[in-house]
């Protein structure tokens, strides 16, 4: 067993924590606001990710920083800069392997399913950071200064998304009250959705084993549906009425961004949705033979966690 530094506290962070955790690990799990999961063996720290000195002294001692830190997308090309920095020098610092929670962001537009080996050359400046974040950090593992990884998921789904995932707030509580749903773009585009306990689980495999380092890597996740097929199957599962389904005219969501910044950014990954938009993660799972939760019993238990938040909030 050895001691995890966790940055980020949000929906894959707190999740990876809680697996770190019930594997036997000391953790320690890094944020502004110093929340986080509280459970045995878990230490919560009130730090600012960018701060270099004080993320470097909560590492010393740590056989693996995760970088899970999630800043509104609207902010990236200001809030990411000095965050990697800080991670990377933290990492390098101290020893501790450093693993990457990524997102499919890196590359073109797809014309087919993306796999770990296309090109990053993704179309908008914010995406471009993530790029540079990766790059940087590749390129201090291959000069020997560090191990480095990186796990890239699709769209987060499951318990603890909440209204940065498309499948979170503005999904399952409408459709169990029998509200319409509406989607960014078109509902009937084949999707890749990535559950977060597979995403945490990722992370945790990548971060105690040997055979991650030094190149990226998709997370295990379950055959694309559509926005439509996922309401379907969520619905039938609920034992609730099939919701309309519809989805938002992009001049709406482009009026609507001018007052909210996160609808704003939209424009930029709506080619997500109007399109076929499949990942391949046969690399992963190959390699260390773990396979993605069927998504049947995945969507159950986010029904589940929400019909728990409404009981406990009523």
């Amino acid at each position: 067993m050895g001691k995890h530094v966790v940055v980020g506290a949000g929906q894959v962070g707190s999740e990876l924590v809680r697996q770190l955790a019930g594997l036997g690990h000391e953790v320690v799990v890094v944020s502004r606001s110093g929340s986080g999961p509280e459970l045995p063996g878990v230490r919560r720290a009130a730090v600012d990710a960018a701060d270099q000195a004080a993320l470097t002294d909560l590492t010393r001692g740590a056989t693996t920083l995760y970088n899970c830190v999630n800043p509104p997308y609207h902010r990236w090309a200001t809030d990411w800069p000095p965050i990697a920095e800080s991670l990377l020098g933290a990492a390098e610092a101290t020893g501790a392997d450093y693993v990457m929670l990524g997102n499919l962001y890196v590359y073109a537009p797809p014309t087919g399913p993306m796999t770990e080996d296309l090109p990053l050359r993704p179309e908008s400046v914010k995406a471009q950071v993530r790029v540079r974040m990766w790059e940087q950090a590749l390129a201090a593992h291959r000069a020997g200064r560090i191990r480095c990884t990186e796990v890239r998921g699709s769209d987060f789904f499951g318990p603890g998304a909440l209204d940065q995932s498309h499948l979170g707030e503005r999904f399952v509580p409408r459709l169990l009250a029998g509200k319409a749903l509406k989607h960014v773009a078109d509902p009937d585009q084949p999707h890749s959705w990535t559950y977060i306990p597979d995403a945490a689980a990722a992370l945790a495999l990548a971060g105690t084993g040997e055979r991650s380092w030094g190149r990226a890597w998709h997370i295990p996740t379950a055959p694309p549906m559509s926005y439509r097929q996922v309401a379907e199957r969520t619905s039938a599962l609920a034992g609730v009425a099939m919701p309309k389904v519809g989805s938002y005219p992009a001049w709406m969501i482009d009026a609507l961004g001018l007052a909210n910044p996160m609808l704003g950014e939209i424009k930029h990954v709506r080619y997500q949705f109007a399109r076929p938009f499949v990942v391949d993660s046969s690399a992963f799972q190959n390699t260390f033979g773990v396979a993605p939760t069927p998504i049947g019993e995945a969507l159950s238990a986010t029904v589940a966690w929400w019909r728990e938040r409404a009981a406990a909030a009523a």
